[in-house]
């Protein structure tokens, strides 16, 4: 399939199919979706072997093509993320269904009443590297909240998403929805991506999870309205009010909990006053895990580091690597994040709630924590059972992207023959 007048068909059949399903689904009752979801979860764990399996395949292809080590970290698969997908899709079982959600206005001058109803997006475009959980997480969404979906994995994943995606339509036939619900593109052509960027006719949304270079593509070659985010250059602030025991742990939890993941703590910065307490103990625990570090030239007073350049505070290393920067105030702090941050997730450690106050106020991003790591920002740690992404938009969705972020709101009037008049 590698002439783009056949992707082009390709592609358009997709998303025909997908639009027709989106119809169907759209009416489906909160019964039939959490069938779906139930059979969907027979099916994975069915397969678990199986899955295992050509997932070791994909790896073994991803590391003879010396991918680097974060994309391998999202790209493997073992029983405890396979759990966690098995998880998610009953949390999301479990979750209120949005579609049909009534909200009252208030009261007209007119009399009339005007209400919202939540209704789904349509069709949702979802293009993703590595991560196979992702094809369960996002479907499984979706559908809960009526939208068909069209999958793109990355080529380093795609018998891996392949043997999922099977057993996702497999749950939908069981179930009774049409199978056409959740589409996986299933060539690795890199047309196909193109083509699904000018796919406005049958998308309502694509939703990008990836590099920037990935996103960056996609939100400006999109015909098709993109929820996104480019970078998460998350950032921990240890304030000198800090339970400083508190703040050693939350610093390492934050950098070493996952390194691909983009919540994970790339930037440290850290009060003068209690930068000679925390530094060397969190430097040498940190250095235990295999963790680069790298700081200022104040940094460098209390701790023997590699010098940070200006590249490093606007990095996302995805990696074991992180950068430390020594700050005066909590002020300072704030005009880092707000200098050199995406506005992914930022969180203060501090025993002041006045200051904890000021910076939630005053940091502009999807996420802002208090005594806590970074890699909490997750849609399922925020009890939205899975996400399809994060994104750092200010527009219809922002953070985590869960069941109410698929969805839309329209008017619903009513009235009893009243007559505008002039």
């Amino acid at each position: 399939m590698s002439q783009s007048k056949e992707i082009i068909t390709y592609m358009d059949r997709l998303g025909s199919e997908a639009k027709e399903a989106s119809v169907i689904l759209s009416q489906a009752t909160l019964e039939q979706k959490n069938e779906a979801l139930a059979r969907i979860s027979e099916e994975i764990q069915l397969n678990r072997k199986a899955i295992l399996e050509v997932n070791q395949a994909d790896l073994a292809h991803a590391k003879e093509k010396s991918i680097g080590s974060a994309l391998i970290d999202r790209l493997e698969l073992n029983d405890s993320r396979i759990d966690s997908m098995i998880s998610g899709l009953k949390v999301v079982s479990e979750l209120p269904d949005p579609v049909g959600e009534i909200t009252d206005l208030d009261p007209t001058p007119s009399g009339i009443e005007v209400s919202k109803m939540r209704v789904p997006l349509g069709v949702v475009g979802i293009i993703y590297e590595s991560r196979p959980n992702v094809t369960a997480d996002a479907a499984a969404l979706c559908l809960k909240s009526g939208n068909a979906c069209l999958l793109r994995g990355g080529s380093e994943a795609i018998q891996s998403n392949k043997l999922i995606w099977n057993c996702l339509q497999n749950g939908l036939i069981k179930s009774g929805l049409p199978k056409e619900c959740i589409q996986l593109i299933e060539t690795t052509d890199r047309e196909a991506v193109k083509t699904l960027l000018h796919l406005d006719k049958y998308l309502d949304v694509i939703i990008p999870r990836g590099g920037k270079g990935l996103v960056k593509l996609i939100t400006e070659e999109s015909r098709v309205p993109v929820i996104k985010h480019l970078d998460g250059i998350c950032h921990v602030y240890i304030d000198d009010s800090a339970d400083l025991n508190k703040a050693e742990e939350i610093a390492l939890n934050a950098k070493t909990y996952r390194y691909g993941i983009c919540g994970a703590m790339e930037t440290l910065l850290i009060h003068n006053k209690v930068a000679s307490d925390v530094l060397p103990s969190l430097i040498g625990k940190l250095n235990a895990e295999g963790v680069e570090v790298r700081g200022c030239k104040k940094t460098t007073e209390f701790v023997e580091v590699s010098d940070a350049t200006e590249e490093d505070w606007t990095t996302e290393y995805l990696a074991p690597i992180l950068s430390i920067r020594v700050v005066e105030s909590m002020n300072e702090a704030i005009d880092h994040i707000q200098k050199y941050g995406s506005h992914h997730t930022d969180s203060i450690v501090s025993e002041d709630l006045k200051k904890v106050d000021v910076f939630f106020k005053q940091v502009d991003s999807s996420s802002v924590m208090h005594n806590l790591p970074t890699c909490w920002a997750d849609g399922f740690e925020y009890g939205l059972g899975a996400e399809v992404g994060i994104s750092t938009d200010k527009i219809h969705a922002r953070g985590p992207v869960g069941l109410e972020g698929l969805t839309s709101q329209k008017f619903i009037v009513k009235g009893n023959s009243e007559l505008r008049g002039a």
